[in-house]
């Protein structure tokens, strides 16, 4: 019986036989992957490399890219290895490790959005006095305090996760996290949902808020011709915000409801969707969408690559 030792190896549940697929499922899983590096990466390198990018605005968005490759470190290197694997095991603390990565993502995620939608709103609303109230030191302060309450709030949860002793070990998805965890232990969990629960509001609803309440300043603010020019930088914000939201939402809702009757594809696809779908969009969504940043990759490729000048 498994209640009668603490479980040290976790059996994931989320996977489902493709031995004819194997091959091309990990090849498809590495290519997205190295993509989400590469955009990532680029679009760091290019802020860093270019002095007129050396803004607070751009600096957020390092910070933002820089959490991307956290949250996407954390799962995909894992992912293409259960892949290969024919027994989809994972130790207690290899599964505490994506744990802590996963979650540090999510909620640093959200922190770094709300700093980026204050920095939006003085630079709209007050744009005379934006370099004295954004200054470098409040841009420094700021994006510290977003890592260093994710990580804190993560330590708190999975403090309380990691010493309960567990009599099961089935984990019903295809990657390791906070509640899941939790729903294995032989002992009563209540302060573990709760907390969890609470700490869900608190990095979830609080910078939602706070980021809707700053959108609503910006509409409000100006005139129509200062609101009209701030949508070029405010627009891939609030879609990035919102996909992250959504597909957070979904990661809760499965995670706490019983999600039986749904198909195993759609879980896993629900589940891997904040996961790998937001590291994915934000590079782009911004890369696209910023002129600036447009311009910067188009002066740093070499000159044969450029596209040539129209007659």
């Amino acid at each position: 019986m498994l209640n009668s030792t603490q479980v040290s190896v976790f059996v994931l549940g989320g996977y489902f036989h493709a031995k004819h697929l194997k091959v091309l499922l990990f090849l498809l899983v590495l290519g997205v992957y190295l993509l989400i590096v590469f955009c990532n990466v680029l679009l760091i390198a290019v802020i860093c490399v270019t002095r007129s990018l050396h803004e607070p605005m751009f600096l957020f968005l390092c910070s933002l890219f820089a959490n991307e490759l956290l949250g996407s470190s954390g799962l995909f290197p894992f992912l293409l290895l259960q892949i290969l694997a024919d027994v989809h095991r994972v130790s207690a603390p290899l599964c505490f490790l994506q744990v802590f990565m996963v979650h540090s993502y999510g909620t640093a995620e959200f922190f770094i959005l709300a700093v980026m939608s204050y920095d939006r709103l003085v630079a709209v609303c007050r744009p005379l006095q934006y370099h004295s109230v954004v200054t470098w030191t409040k841009v420094a302060t700021l994006t510290a305090a977003a890592w260093l309450a994710a990580f804190l709030l993560v330590v708190c949860t999975t403090s309380l996760s990691f010493p309960l002793r567990r009599c099961r070990d089935f984990i019903p998805k295809v990657y390791c996290d906070n509640f899941s965890v939790v729903k294995l232990a032989c002992a009563d969990t209540t302060l573990n949902n709760v907390l969890g629960l609470f700490v869900t509001l608190l990095t979830v609803g609080l910078p939602l808020a706070f980021t809707l309440y700053s959108y609503a300043r910006i509409l409000l603010c100006g005139s129509t011709q200062t609101r009209h020019k701030a949508v070029s930088t405010c627009t891939p914000h609030l879609a990035s915000l919102l996909n992250f939201f959504f597909g957070g939402m979904f990661e809760v809702v499965q995670s706490r409801f019983d999600m039986s009757g749904v198909p195993g594809v759609l879980r896993v696809f629900l589940s891997l969707y904040f996961l790998s779908c937001q590291p994915l969009f934000t590079p782009l969504l911004y890369g696209l969408n910023l002129t600036r940043i447009r311009t910067a990759c188009r002066r740093l490729l070499p000159p044969q690559s450029r596209p040539l000048p129209q007659l």
